[in-house]
């Protein structure tokens, strides 16, 4: 029998869950075992699951569970260095050469067991079965906009905080920029026909923020793309790959420019293939702005679990698209996790 185990997060400001108490009764019943730790930060409660049927396990216990268990979590495993005797389905940010992903693939080739990336789920036509890309687009919006909105005071963004819901994001969002008076930022969006792109078009739609809609077709010439320095706000909203163009040059904060806020939501700095070449390291939801000009002010933003800021909504957006692929775990045949696991092995042979 395929046991599945969700684990609780153990990173901070992540109460996230890529599966709710009705996709778990969905999987019992097909014959999946589910086991379920208890969280005290997960923004569903324990005992919904418990009343559809999961097993609940103590938290953080995952690594005493049973062999056959495939592990299932969102973010980051404790960076301890010990061996991973489990299979685990998790964003592992481990395929694209970034340092700490090279160590986290040698932690499993110790163990033995296999990663299934979850940004590595792809069907037969190569895309993605499960995002939080909307969610993304849309949070890392609204936190592009608090930096726009902090520098019109001379200040830089402070923290930021999860919300309830978008409607109460909103509010809060819509109170700060009256507070700047009647003046609205431009927004350029390169990615804008994905997931991403059109979660920050719709924040930036509802702000009354003027917005320039890029994607492939606007970038296929390869830069460069002195568009974006004549926009206030920049946000850079697609999967970097071999072959991306940069977007944002070294060079161009010391450009003349309008451009004083880049939401990097795509957030891979230290990847080779990164398109923003300004900054080099995530921001935190302490310190969400990393200022990397003064005079005229730059702040890059690009913090890497954006969803968490309405973790409710972007878990059960999350979990309604990811759950087929998790109903068909065991299947034999060429299937959404033979495809992942190839993805592995190869990136396991490449170290």
């Amino acid at each position: 029998m395929t046991h599945l185990w969700v684990r609780a997060e153990q990173r901070d400001n992540e109460t996230r869950v890529g599966l709710t108490p009705q996709g778990a009764a969905k999987l019992i019943a097909a014959g999946i075992k589910v086991t379920v730790e208890d969280s005290n930060t997960r923004c569903i409660p324990t005992d919904r699951y418990e009343a559809a049927g999961a097993s609940i396990a103590a938290q953080n216990t995952w690594p005493s569970a049973p062999q056959d268990a495939i592990v299932f979590g969102l973010k980051e495993l404790p960076d301890d260095g010990t061996a991973l005797a489990h299979d685990h389905i998790m964003f592992g940010h481990a395929f694209k050469g970034q340092p700490a992903g090279k160590t986290l693939l040698k932690r499993f080739k110790a163990g033995g067991s296999t990663l299934y990336d979850l940004e590595y789920l792809v069907d037969t036509d190569s895309k993605r079965v499960a995002a939080f890309g909307y969610w993304a687009g849309y949070a890392g919006a609204a936190v592009a906009l608090k930096c726009w909105i902090a520098q019109q005071k001379g200040q830089i963004a402070g923290p930021v905080v999860p919300y309830a819901s978008s409607n109460h994001l909103l509010a809060d969002l819509q109170s700060d920029l009256v507070g700047t008076g009647t003046h609205r930022p431009t927004a350029l969006i390169i990615g804008a026909l994905g997931r991403v792109g059109t979660g920050a078009g719709d924040l930036c739609t509802v702000m009354g923020v003027a917005t320039t809609k890029w994607d492939m077709a606007e970038t296929a010439g390869g830069g460069p793309f002195p568009d974006i320095l004549r926009h206030d706000i920049f946000f850079n909203c697609i999967l970097a790959r071999p072959g991306t163009p940069v977007f944002v040059a070294a060079d161009a904060p010391h450009k003349t420019r309008k451009l004083s806020v880049i939401g990097d939501i795509a957030c891979d700095p230290d990847s080779d293939f990164s398109p923003i070449k300004v900054y080099d390291r995530t921001t935190t939801w302490e310190a969400p702005a990393l200022r990397v000009h003064d005079t005229p002010p730059l702040d890059v933003t690009a913090i890497d679990n954006l969803p968490s800021m309405l973790p409710v909504e972007s878990s059960e957006d999350y979990a309604d698209q990811l759950l087929p692929s998790l109903l068909s775990l065991g299947a034999t045949g060429t299937t959404v996790w033979s495809r992942a696991k190839s993805t592995f092995d190869a990136a396991i042979n490449a170290l």
